[in-house]
């Protein structure tokens, strides 16, 4: 699936009523999402010795799911597009590799 389909068919699964005026829920929700994820691979060293089972494989799927769709609608309520963004993510993170520059920290470097 491309990103740009999967962005539609995330929005029309969105309960927010408005493109470009909801942008707060959809950014609650990735970071309650993101915490889900964390919280999950905290009890994979704390329960299971760091080891991932096929249960919470699975399990981190789903919440990385709803991560992406989070995301996808986060972009959607902003007017971007995700396919751009993703094209970006990866020109920036390239050219750090090529200049030696993944490392650190800020986002110009």
């Amino acid at each position: 699936m491309e990103f740009g389909e999967y962005q539609a068919k995330a929005h029309e699964t969105s309960i927010v009523p408005k493109i470009g005026e909801m942008f707060v829920y959809p950014t609650l929700g990735l970071a309650g999402e993101a915490g889900e994820i964390a919280n999950k691979i905290k009890k994979i060293f704390r329960d299971k010795k760091g080891i991932v089972t096929k249960e919470t494989e699975e399990e981190l799927k789903k919440e990385l799911g709803d991560v992406l769709w989070y995301v996808a609608e986060l972009a959607t309520q902003l007017n971007l597009s995700l396919e751009e963004i993703a094209v970006l993510n990866i020109e920036r993170l390239q050219s750090r590799k090529v200049r030696d520059m993944i490392q650190g920290d800020g986002d110009n470097r």
